[in-house]
């Protein structure tokens, strides 16, 4: 049975937090905290009320109706007044976005303990209770906006009274909830990435909960808030949020336990038939037409569109999710998910990630249980009507040809094309696949990650360069194991691992066997099926020229504004052992440092995740020099020729080797999009080349081909300068 409260009349708008929960008295004091006014308010006078009454106006106590000397009582008409309400500055003036036009004033509504700031239209809000409302806003059509003084605004907090069952939790990377974390105004991928792992450690995740807890108060009180310059029209409810300036809102159902940032130079906009609860959206976001996220965090200058489902889940920064359901996943900065048949579950993805129509990741329940987990690099990008088995883990820009994948999988070698082939039942894996052949695809997408990355608060920074630490330690584990799988193809298998490797070095160097005998690779998929490798020997030399280009483009950025000499005395300080990288939302730490901030937490020294972020700035501004060291000492290693050997000659041909890899990788850019223009049957389709043409546009006139061109001859002018330094010398 419902259960309807009934009160008398005149105490509406008052006693909105319960006596228990009242420390001081005083049920206005968070509200007073929040109303930002330079204006002095008085009471109405009688000629003022007369006005009022005349326009068919009510108020349960005219005293508790607040006004400055800029009020104009025309401007009210129709309206009901409920509790103690502050009304702003007044003007006779409309105010107009988007040919909406509305006089400024309140009509037709009710007004229940509200603020509101100067010269507001208001216009049929059937019950606004316990708002604070900005300068020059605009409010019509609007069923219902109302505020529990218990309001968390999305925050996984708890306020006193509160039993932890209330509390609200993101159940990421797993359905089971064993990887939940707190959502909180203010967070980032890299900390729902830190906070999700280690669940082990008692006395981190402790730390983790006192960090967010640290940035709110348990006190009740708190009033929803609509910025500055806000439009809110044709909605129905609203409650518990809290509103940034300059917000767009038009034609939602519900928006409900929210906050929802916005700012003059990142607008956020929220369009028809949308239904949000429970979430934290960043700025300059665009959610419309039919969107239905619950439990969720929407990171700033992302999308959610045309009926896409986002339930449990964290989106990273600069990602588009449209007409396709997500659930209990964190994904990083720069996802892309389209279409209608698109489905992600209980996974972990790493970002610059591309989900392609029909993909399925996820909801198998082979277990009779909840999914397991989906772990996948920078890059991961399973084709059309690709269906993945819990748990499976794969390595950076991997990208999976379209099948039903049955099994399980542990997909280690970067940059691969991986198919099923169920006629021969095997699986077929094509390592360094996007170097070999579609260097267009992977080049561009660097181009276009940094153009979408539209954010003015860039407290991060965001690796979308193809080569950088993740996948070239990626890149060195992948040729260990070509060399054993080599090794094992043509030795005993009783052999020792170092021997194998030894044996199948020399193998690929010379590309001795490999053509007589298939090259297998164990542990990657959980069945009795082979798992084939082709092109072995294509993908080990081409792993080893992009360590070598990596390298080389960190030292020409380098000497570019050194001396010699200043190279020389930088190389005195690099690590002999390469160093371990972690993917930490996006952003690529050192591992060791990514321990360090751990061990600040657990002793206390980090005492709220504003101050973790501070470490991040911090580790940002010296990534640069951890590339370089991180490259110097890759070269070493794939050189075999230790640094203090390293002489005038050995960079100068370092660096004139990138020069030929520069240009290989423009040719492969222009003859991989080419491809597309010989192809007959993609030219069956026009009349002639010309129409074709019209069409498509002329491969000279690629927009992406000209940058590349003109990209590769900086470069070439570059290195010609810095070799023409180190000749000097």
């Amino acid at each position: 049975m419902s259960v309807i409260k009934k009160g008398r009349i005149e105490l509406l708008g008052y006693n909105f937090i319960p006596t228990k929960y009242l420390s001081d008295n005083d049920e206005y004091t968070q509200r007073n905290k929040r109303f930002f006014s330079t204006s002095q308010f008085r009471k109405l006078n009688d000629s003022e009320i007369s006005v009022l009454k005349d326009n068919q106006n009510t108020s349960s106590s005219w005293d508790d109706i607040l006004v400055t000397d800029k009020f104009i009582p025309e401007q009210i008409q129709n309206t009901k007044f409920y509790g103690f309400v502050r009304i702003g500055d007044m003007e006779n003036v409309f105010l107009d976005y988007r040919d909406l036009k509305l006089p400024t004033g309140i009509y037709n509504s009710t007004v229940v303990s509200c603020d509101l700031g100067n010269t507001v239209a208001i216009h049929n809000v059937r019950y606004l209770a316990h708002f604070i409302i900005g300068n020059d806003v605009m409010l019509v059509n609007i069923n219902e906006m109302e505020t529990n003084s218990g309001a968390k605004f999305g925050n996984g907090i708890l306020k006193d009274g509160d039993v932890e069952e209330r509390r609200i939790r993101l159940e990421l990377c797993n359905e089971n909830g064993g990887r939940s974390v707190l959502p909180f105004d203010g967070m980032q991928a890299s900390d729902v990435y830190l906070w999700s792992r280690n669940r082990h450690d008692n006395l981190l995740q402790e730390r983790f909960v006192e960090m967010m807890e640290s940035q709110f108060s348990k006190r009740h009180g708190y009033y929803s808030e609509v910025g500055d310059r806000c439009v809110i029209k044709n909605t129905h409810i609203i409650k518990d949020v809290k509103i940034g300036t300059d917000a767009y809102i038009k034609g939602v159902n519900k928006l409900k336990n929210l906050t929802i940032n916005s700012s003059s130079a990142m607008h956020t906009q929220i369009g028809e038939g949308c239904e949000l609860v429970n979430g934290i959206i960043g700025y300059g976001c665009r959610i419309f037409y039919g969107v239905k996220a619950v439990r969720f965090v929407l990171s700033s200058n992302s999308q959610l569109k045309y009926g896409a489902r986002l339930i449990n889940s964290f989106l990273g920064d600069n990602s588009t999710i449209s007409c396709c359901e997500v659930l209990n996943s964190l994904i990083f900065p720069a996802h892309e998910q389209h279409h209608n048949n698109s489905f992600l579950c209980a996974s972990l993805i790493k970002g610059q990630s591309n989900m392609a129509a029909g993909a399925t990741v996820g909801s198998n329940h082979s277990s009779r249980a909840a999914d397991g987990e989906i772990v996948a690099g920078r890059g991961f990008w399973p084709g059309l009507c690709v269906s993945l088995k819990h748990n499976s883990r794969f390595a950076s820009y991997t990208l999976i040809v379209k099948g039903n994948f049955m099994h399980e999988m542990d997909i280690r070698l970067p940059f691969s094309l991986v198919s099923n082939d169920i006629a021969n039942d095997k699986l077929v894996i094509i390592p360094a696949y996007w170097f070999l052949y579609n260097m267009y695809a992977l080049i561009r997408n660097v181009s276009k990650f940094e153009q979408r990355d539209k954010r003015l608060f860039k407290n991060q920074r965001i690796e979308y360069e193809v080569l950088a630490p993740d996948t070239i330690n990626e890149m060195f584990a992948a040729r260990s194991e070509l060399e054993e799988a080599a090794g094992r193809s043509c030795k005993d298998v009783d052999a020792k691992k170092e021997e194998l490797q030894n044996y199948g070095k020399e193998m690929l160097k010379a590309d001795r066997g490999l053509q007589e005998n298939e090259l297998m690779l164990t542990g990657v998929e959980y069945s009795k099926r082979k798992v084939v490798v082709l092109k072995p020997k294509k993908a080990y030399d081409v792993y080893e020229r992009m360590i070598k280009f990596y390298a080389a483009e960190q030292i020409i950025a380098f000497l570019k504004d050194v001396t010699w000499m200043e190279f020389q005395q930088q190389l005195k300080g690099v690590k002999r052992n390469r160093a371990e990288f972690e993917n930490v939302g996006g952003q690529l730490i050192p591992t060791f440092k990514v321990d360090e901030l751990l061990k600040d937490i657990r002793i206390g020294k980090v005492k709220s995740w504003s101050e973790a972020h501070e470490y991040y700035k911090k580790w940002s501004k010296e990534y640069t020099g951890d590339k370089l060291h991180h490259a110097l000492a890759s070269l070493a290693e794939i050189t075999d020729r230790t640094i203090d050997k390293w002489d005038k000659d050995f960079i100068g041909n370092i660096i004139k080797e990138s020069v030929l890899t520069k240009r290989w990788m423009f040719s492969e850019i222009v003859n991989s999009r080419l491809k597309d223009y010989e192809n007959p049957f993609k030219q069956m389709v026009y009349e002639n080349p010309n129409e074709m043409q019209a069409v498509i546009g002329n491969l000279e006139n690629n927009s992406f081909i000209k940058d590349e061109k003109r990209r590769l001859e900086i470069f070439e002018l570059l290195t010609a300068s810095i070799l023409a330094k180190i000749k000097g010398c």
